[in-house]
């Protein structure tokens, strides 16, 4: 999913290099003119390996319906919060916040930025407050951008897909990771064109069929697959990741 408007040209960095600063926004979407689509991301705390599956950072228990702690209204810019626990100036920066519960509830907004806290932490958006929310009340909730922190997508995932990096990242690091078209993927198992294909449950970062041994196990679809590689090697998939 991307956040932010779909830029055509004038990008900062390549689709096949790394970079140690931010170029570009989080989320920025790129189109390759054979179809191939990436988002503009940053590797978590551990690197990253060309042709493995990643995930969405794991959420955090602190920013979950939690409470507003003034009455926002309709043409606000900002939204001012209580957390469950200390948050460091903009975590969430360029992630998301939506109203949960109350009036309000069910509405999307983007955010800019906030200052480091707990209580009333004034958290700046992007977009103006649609629908008024009330103080005591309503509750928000709020996550990362999908495409900030990712890790390599574990045997029991804790996030969404978010992507297959084209080259290995240093972790920390800004890169493009893909989320849809033709990639070359680590591969779990017996894949077979034509059909779908899943995470897998059972080696981290591949992918396996959608439906391994019949039992309906439930891991993230991903993507199709185009051409058959052996078990441990990189078959080539359609991938299809929040498109």
């Amino acid at each position: 999913m991307s956040l932010q408007p779909l830029k055509t040209q004038g990008f900062a960095q390549d689709i096949y290099k790394e970079s140690s600063v931010q170029l570009e926004e989080l989320g920025t979407l790129r189109i390759l003119s054979d179809g191939r689509k990436f988002q503009y991301a940053r590797a978590g705390a551990t690197a990253l390996a060309a042709g493995k599956v990643t995930q969405t950072a794991i959420p955090s228990a602190n920013a979950s319906d939690e409470v507003v702690a003034a009455s926002a209204a309709v043409g606000d810019m900002s939204i001012s919060v209580t957390f469950g626990g200390a948050v460091t100036a903009d975590f969430y920066k360029d992630g998301l916040l939506w109203v949960n519960d109350d009036t309000g509830e069910g509405h999307l907004y983007r955010v800019r930025g906030h200052a480091a806290g707990t209580t009333a932490v004034i958290v700046y958006l992007k977009d103006p407050i649609r629908v008024a929310v009330t103080a005591g009340s309503g509750t928000v909730s709020l996550i990362q951008n999908p495409q900030d922190l990712v890790l390599v997508y574990p045997t029991s995932g804790t996030g969404a897909p978010a992507g297959i990096p084209p080259i290995p990242v240093t972790a920390n690091c800004y890169f493009w990771n893909q989320v849809a078209g033709p990639v070359p993927v680590l591969t779990d198992g017996t894949v077979v064109i034509g059909q779908h294909v899943r995470v897998s449950d059972a080696v981290a970062g591949a992918v396996e069929p959608l439906d391994r041994d019949g039992t309906d196990e439930n891991e993230a679809e991903v993507g199709t697959v185009l051409a058959v590689n052996a078990n441990t090697e990189y078959s080539l998939i359609n991938l299809a990741i929040g498109y």
